[in-house]
């Protein structure tokens, strides 16, 4: 194979070490970049149809390039390819699939020449330096880190990290925080992304993320694991909570975090531009869990409701204003804080609630059951909250109410009986008025009673298919907010109404063709 005609450039060598130990990429890297110029140069001059590649001396620079020609049997391309007889003029061992190098004449780099390689170095440079910075950074995702504000464009701060340029926007930043170029900044690194343009670097302070770190950096317990933070809410440059638990009983997680004089969580509250933290102490139990983050309101009662992921909580009256808060912050960041619904009452609207029902309740009782209203608001004082629970309740449980003999709770349960036999007979008239399938209205589906059929059926759906056919989102519209059905429920009923599309044990959830 014959040799290209080279000339030791060892200025090359020089310039490749120094990008290299400037831009913190490999040496290798550059040189390569430095071939693909040369090789772009070539071609410029010798034809962009050739096959032309350069090759550069690691040690001396020296530059060879040359023509490569591909040995096959049928020539498809003349500029790369040559038969296997016209190569052997050339070269007698030589072989099919073998490759001709025809070594070229050293370039003399004209203006253009020498512009167009220093763009293709500088750009192949550039894509190194980037690879290596996504490396750098891809890991560290979750850190903090400082920098220098380089520039602001449109509010948003572009920040120098030293070897590489994070990206703050004015969506990350805590509101009225304004960084001129040259000041200093701490952010956390949200995202490290492959982007068209480059890696991009995400930086947030207002992420709840960011304050469990700083808290991590100024508190020694939990950057040792002895107290951990399970959450963060936070109104960036206001208010926040945290909630924080220890691994160890002898250690308050609450006071540890506060420091000795309020130390360390001021510390804190310096880096976030006053932001006022309420440190909370975490409990596995929901209910004190939410009448610890309410704090400062003093709590008197709480009601959870799990298939909503609803709690209601009872202030006494003069504490409302504080239990909600300014523009109601307390609240929305208790309920961020230990992602339940909150809803406060007062103990004066909770009374009012509670008569209201018992008097609903009462009402029901004497309509259904033809009874006084002595009897009625028995029934309801004992718990009581339906017709039905009445006509499947053991006699002996009705019999052991005071008041109650074996008569009374006998003729209680017969005229419960009646009426749900009443009122079945209703609703199957109803459905077969309205036209609806047997397969729906025999469907037994968790969370669909008849009422719930009804409902659709007035509305056009009036088959298992029918239904099996709403989204979600349709048929808790359909239903409407009384009806107190959830989306995860409503797809739930959904897929049950589905299974009948499917042989047993496939459900993708799309129907067959």
């Amino acid at each position: 194979m014959a040799q290209s005609i080279g000339m030791a450039r060892p200025e090359l060598v020089q310039v490749a070490d120094t990008v290299a130990r400037d831009k913190g990429i490999d040496r290798e890297e550059v040189f390569q970049a430095m071939e693909q110029a040369i090789q772009k140069a070539g071609r410029s001059k010798y034809g962009h149809e050739n096959d032309i590649r350069a090759a550069i001396d690691r040690k001396n620079g020296e530059i060879r390039l040359a023509r490569y020609i591909t040995v096959v049997e049928t020539v498809e391309d003349e500029n790369t390819q040559m038969t296997l007889a016209k190569a052997q003029r050339k070269d007698p061992s030589i072989e099919l699939g073998g490759v001709l190098v025809d070594p070229l004449p050293p370039i003399d780099f004209g203006r253009i020449a020498a512009q167009t390689a220093k763009q293709v170095i500088v750009q192949k440079v550039r894509d190194a330096e980037r690879a290596r910075q996504f490396t750098e950074y891809k890991d560290r995702v979750g850190e903090i880190v400082n920098g220098l504000v380089k520039r602001v464009e449109f509010g948003n701060v572009i920040v120098d990290l030293g070897r590489a340029e994070g990206l703050l926007r004015r969506d990350e930043l805590i509101p009225r925080e304004h960084f001129k170029n040259g000041d200093r900044v701490r952010a956390f690194i949200m995202d490290v992304r492959e982007e068209p343009r480059g890696p991009q670097i995400f930086l947030s302070r207002t992420a709840g993320e960011f304050m469990g770190a700083l808290f991590a950096q100024e508190v020694p317990e939990i950057y040792d694991g002895i107290i951990e933070i399970k959450a963060v809410a936070r109104d960036p440059g206001s208010r926040a909570k945290i909630a924080v638990i220890s691994n160890d009983n002898s250690i308050d997680p609450v006071g540890a975090c506060v420091g000795m004089r309020g130390s360390r969580v001021q510390a804190v509250v310096a880096e976030l531009q006053g932001e006022k933290i309420d440190i909370i102490q975490w409990n596995q139990d929901p209910a004190t869990f939410v009448v610890n983050a309410l704090a400062p309101a003093e709590v008197t009662k709480v009601v959870l409701d799990e298939d909503s992921g609803r709690i209601e909580v009872v202030v006494p009256d003069e504490q409302l204003s504080l239990a909600i808060g300014r523009r109601g912050q307390n609240v929305r960041l208790a309920s961020q804080l230990t992602s339940w619904t909150i809803d406060i009452l007062t103990e004066g609207e909770e009374s009012e609630r509670r008569q209201e029902e018992f008097r609903s309740r009462s009402k029901m009782f004497i309509d259904a059951l033809d009874v006084d209203d002595v009897l009625a608001h028995l029934l309801v004082t004992e718990g009581f909250t339906s017709v039905d629970e009445l006509a499947f309740v053991p006699l002996e449980e009705l019999t052991d109410i005071e008041g109650f003999d074996e008569d009374i709770a006998s003729e209680l349960k017969a005229r419960a009986t009646t009426y749900i036999e009443e009122e079945n007979k209703k609703v199957m008239a109803r459905l077969e008025e309205l036209g609806v399938s047997e397969d729906l209205a025999n469907a037994e589906i968790e969370g669909l009673d008849s009422k719930k059929v009804i409902i659709l059926a007035e509305k056009g759906i009036k088959t298992l298919d029918d239904l099996a056919d709403l989204a979600g989102d349709e048929l808790v519209e359909m239903l409407g907010a009384d009806a107190g059905l959830k989306e995860d429920a409503a797809n739930a009923i959904i897929m049950a109404a589905r299974a009948h599309w499917f042989p047993a044990g496939e459900t993708d959830g799309t129907k067959p063709a």
